[in-house]
């Protein structure tokens, strides 16, 4: 094996590789929230509508694929997308705190962005808000959903937003304010490791920022939406 197989092999253990490994998962992820987000406002077009959907989605690639298995592959592969993000994430986390010896007297952050600056924390939030969300309208745990259909996906949307008080929505609403957040820094962030950002700096801090707000509002209309009854 030559020094440069050795070395695209180990690229996973630099801080560079861990950037790229960041990046190109931050990109699998952009992709999913942006094709859910146009998934969930299909509610809006109607009950009959949004369950066909739903059920199409289980015969993906048919008929080459089974039932639901293309769309496993799908699950897998975020899956190990957001495992992958979470792990570079933090094993960059630890290296940036190995390399500072001795801690700042004061830190006072320059042209700094509230994402920027809890970033680490907002990935913590999501991960715990991606297990909520798939207890909540994936497996219909219960306690957590209280009245979970295995066949009206549109039902299970309406009254999972209207239970408890609406505390659902006030979470889901925390949450996209979260990613939006992350998705703004992020964005940027993969724009830099990808050495585009240099020249096209504004333009593509703009673009994070459209993205950014784009996703958390699509995501947002909907529990809005069954909050002020437009949805029921």
């Amino acid at each position: 094996m030559g020094l440069t197989s050795i070395a695209v092999i180990n690229l996973y253990r630099t801080s560079i590789g861990k950037k790229v490994i960041m990046a190109i998962t931050g990109l699998i992820g952009i992709g999913f929230v942006i094709v859910h987000m146009y998934g969930n406002l299909k509610a809006f077009v109607g009950a009959e509508y949004f369950n066909h959907y739903s059920e199409g989605l289980r015969e993906l690639g048919a008929p080459i694929f089974g039932h639901a298995h293309l769309l496993w592959i799908f699950r897998l592969v975020l899956l190990a997308s957001v495992v992958l993000h979470a792990w570079a994430a933090w094993s960059l986390y630890q290296e940036s705190q190995q390399a500072r010896a001795v801690k700042y007297s004061r830190y006072s952050p320059i042209q700094a962005t509230v994402a920027g600056l809890y970033i680490r924390v907002g990935g913590v939030i999501l991960l715990i808000f991606i297990i909520y969300h798939l207890m909540h309208f994936t497996w219909g745990v219960p306690g957590i959903h209280p009245d979970f259909s295995q066949t009206d996906v549109y039902r299970n949307l309406v009254v999972g937003f209207q239970s408890y008080g609406y505390l659902p929505v006030i979470l889901y609403l925390v949450a996209m304010t979260v990613l939006g957040l992350h998705l703004y820094h992020g964005t940027s962030s993969l724009f830099q490791t990808l050495g585009l950002s240099d020249r096209r700096a504004e333009s593509l801090r703009a673009l994070s920022l459209f993205l950014a707000v784009v996703i958390a509002v699509g995501f947002a209309v909907v529990p809005l939406a069954v909050l002020f009854g437009i949805l029921n």
